[in-house]
């Protein structure tokens, strides 16, 4: 029997030992929570969500694309102020009749030959405010791309931060499950040395060894959702070559209520609807339409060309200068078929600015609906319902180690726990996501930093 418990005590050691070297290994691969120290994890790049946010508004390839339209907006504005250019033309001929030898008595360098030459320019004039519409339009769809960019800004700056948060949630649902795990450890070695005394069977110890390894082998499955959590984040960085070599620097806490959100919410700043860029890119939209419009009904005024000629025939004809005008005559074409589809055009731009319009209102409804919800649901849970699960495993433990609390007791005790914390941890990033998609939606974060950079 004592060669028996021997052999037991040695088998126990080295499992200990297995599983210490586990939790040791997770340890280095995963960072604790955002600001926490570990001795035994290697260090990270600690990334903020503003420095996040700075780096996809440097680096995102769809917002850069976004800054080449307005480049390309801006070539058009430049387009549309400037002038038809003159038109110069230059013919010469010969008359071959016998009053008009090549040659004159005064001489026969090439001007006093009898070549009739004419020199004459062209000039194109846009009446009926074609000009001044044209010009419109291309203002108008400069800041329509101005708007498209900083709305960009403001979809990414709400797309990092959910990558961000669900990187954050990845990152807490490990600890939670890795502490988890730690805990039952701990009670199994309560376990031994009931099972030593005769208190518990070896079934018993063996069900919470089961249980914490399930729970290790959960927390192995988050460290990999977390990495592919990172990844995704680094793709909205624009980065070229995304590892997720890197650890939040942010807590889910801060994130769930942002202190800013909350004054912007108690002063009553949020304007319906805001100026939003997408509202402002639809009134631009709109703008650009009605000159559009104008433009082509302008178009069935003729613009008229003036001509100023130079005709030079010696040796017995007189030099002329003559002026002249010509413009095309509307008979057949009116331009009633582009007149009749930019009229379309402007009354599509005018549902679309209602419909956006509609949709801000909608959206800030729906925003403020569900962040009060989010944010009061984490409340609660942060509040009350996790610290009265702890308090209850704290208890149940106690009593399983001084034998007045079963098995069941206790699993069921750390098994509730565990849902808990990872339930409080949930609640704290669908509020920082109802928290973000609220910015969003009033326009109310980071309006001046917000400003496209737009390059001239």
């Amino acid at each position: 029997m004592q060669k028996w418990f021997e052999q037991v005590t040695k088998i126990r050691a080295v499992f200990m030992v297995c599983c210490l070297s586990a939790g040791t290994m997770w340890s280095q691969t995963e960072t604790a929570s955002p600001g926490a120290t570990a001795p035994e994890m290697p260090a990270r790049r600690m990334l903020t969500l503003a420095d996040a946010k700075r780096q996809a508004f440097e680096r995102n390839w769809d917002l850069l694309a976004a800054q080449s339209d307005v480049d390309i907006a801006t070539a058009q504005k430049i387009v549309a102020r400037e002038f038809p250019n003159p038109t110069l033309s230059f013919s010469t001929a010969q008359i071959s009749v016998d009053n008009h030898a090549a040659s004159t008595p005064a001489g026969n360098d090439l001007w006093q030959r009898s070549y009739d030459t004419i020199v004459a320019v062209n000039q194109l004039f846009e009446i009926g405010g074609k000009r001044s519409n044209r010009r419109a339009s291309a203002v108008a769809g400069l800041k329509a791309a101005e708007a498209r960019l900083m709305d960009a800004r403001r979809t990414l700056d709400l797309a990092v931060t959910k990558s961000y948060v669900a990187a954050l949630l990845a990152e807490t649902n490990f600890l939670i499950l890795r502490q988890s795990s730690a805990s039952l450890r701990k009670e199994a070695k309560i376990a031994e040395a009931r099972l030593n005394a005769g208190d518990i069977s070896r079934a018993d110890k063996s069900q919470i060894e089961i249980a914490a390894e399930r729970l290790e082998m959960d927390a192995a499955a988050a460290v990999a959702a977390a990495k592919n959590a990172r990844i995704s984040v680094e793709v909205l960085l624009g980065v070229n070559k995304p590892t997720g070599d890197w650890a939040p620097g942010d807590s889910l806490d801060s994130l769930a209520i942002p202190p800013s959100l909350a004054t912007e919410r108690t002063s009553g700043a949020f304007l319906f609807p805001p100026a939003r860029p997408d509202l402002l890119a639809a009134e631009a939209v709109r703008q650009k339409a009605e000159a559009d419009y104008k433009y082509q009904k302008a178009l069935r005024i003729p613009d008229p060309t003036l001509l100023v000629q130079y005709e030079h025939e010696p040796p017995d004809m007189p030099n002329t200068i003559g002026i002249g005008v010509s413009f095309p005559l509307p008979l057949w074409n009116h331009n009633r078929g582009n007149i009749h589809a930019a009229d379309i055009a402007r009354q599509q731009a005018d549902l679309q600015l209602a419909k956006t319009k509609a949709n801000i209102i909608a959206e800030i409804a729906t925003a403020e609906t569900t962040y009060a919800d989010a944010s009061a649901r984490f409340t609660h849970q942060r509040d009350f319902i996790q610290p009265k699960s702890e308090d209850v495993r704290k208890t149940i433990s106690f009593a399983y180690e001084k034998g007045g609390a079963s098995l069941l007791d206790l699993l069921l005790a750390e098994r509730n726990d565990n849902d808990v914390r990872l339930a409080t941890a949930q609640a704290a990033a669908e509020a920082a996501n109802a928290a973000a998609a609220l910015k969003a939606a009033t326009y109310v974060s980071e309006r001046e930093n917000s400003k496209p950079n737009v390059r001239k």
